[in-house]
């Protein structure tokens, strides 16, 4: 897999704060969803290179790996713990600095070996094994794997399995119950395998969950509009409004006005992880204005301004 710059997929430099990488990647990914790009895939791998982008560098110990090493970073630790190893090795080989013979850094003495080692294990170098005298190579931990789900509202009402392919293998998952739009989530060891018998990576999946024609998600609550005719805003009365799971009815005050807001508590979105836990449903009323009224009606209206 080629190297990605991280901060040029998101227009920074290293000195970017956390607030500017959390501003670029939101104002990007906007650009670059699906939604807004579909049937192009250059959008689709712009996106999903901005989402690997931003779990890395919103990171603080997986950015401190990325500056380090680079497009070597997920391999950080192991490089620091080869290094201390061998390190030791040649402390208790030379008894530590004092009388070390520094002819074995030409690569021709005894002592060469090892120091040519310790690179050839860290950049993949051949032959390092036998030139060590049989020691193995320390396993690198496996490429993490970026997914994107698309779901709509009432998909997530619910906890569901779903059956995704991630490299050629189909992998069920189960998808939990108030899932948000952007949100990551991990499934360990389902990445890319490992290097040397080393572990694999993970896989990330980001959620695209798009709003229902008729409500609007604001975190766990809900936002909708019911309309009301003039007679009933007046005078009150009872209305059937929808929800996510059912119709209720609802009673309406007499003077009701127009944008006026009734809440449905726990009506709204289950809450992520939480069983039992719901948001509230927000009903904005939007009062009709009669048209094409009759003499009669007209009449009425007008005795009614007058009074």
């Amino acid at each position: 897999m080629a190297f990605i710059d991280y901060y040029k997929i998101l227009g920074l430099d290293k000195k970017a704060s956390d607030k500017d990488i959390k501003s670029a990647y939101r104002k990007l990914a906007r650009k670059y969803h699906p939604d807004l790009n579909p049937n192009d895939a250059e959008a689709n791998k712009k996106f999903q290179q901005l989402n690997e982008a931003n779990e890395v560098l919103s990171d603080p110990e997986k950015r401190k790996k990325y500056d380090q090493y680079g497009e070597n970073w997920q391999h950080g630790e192991a490089y620091e713990q080869q290094a201390r190893q061998q390190q030791q090795s040649r402390q208790q080989s030379y008894g530590g600095a004092q009388g070390f013979d520094f002819e074995g850094f030409g690569g021709t003495g005894s002592g060469g070996g090892d120091f040519s080692d310790f690179f050839q294990s860290m950049f993949g170098g051949a032959g390092g094994g036998a030139r060590s005298g049989g020691r193995q190579r320390a396993g690198y931990r496996g490429q993490d794997y970026n997914a994107e789900l698309n779901l709509n509202l009432r998909d997530v009402l619910e906890s569901q399995k779903q059956t995704i392919t991630v490299n050629g293998k189909n992998l069920r998952i189960t998808i939990p119950a108030g899932v948000e739009n952007g949100q990551n989530i991990k499934i360990t060891g389902h990445g890319g395998p490992g290097v040397n018998g080393g572990p694999a990576g993970d896989l990330f999946i980001a959620f695209t969950v798009t709003n229902d024609p008729k409500f609007k998600r604001n975190g766990n609550d809900l936002q909708s509009t019911v309309k009301i005719n003039l007679y009933t805003a007046v005078l009150g009365g009872e209305i059937t409004a929808d929800t996510l799971t059912g119709k209720v009815k609802l009673k309406v005050q007499p003077g009701t006005q127009n944008g006026a807001k009734v809440k449905l508590k726990g009506k709204g979105m289950p809450v992520y992880k939480k069983e039992g836990e719901f948001g509230d449903l927000y009903l904005t009323y939007e009062v009709e204005i009669p048209t094409n009224l009759t003499d009669k009606q007209k009449e009425l209206f007008e005795e009614l301004a007058k009074s």
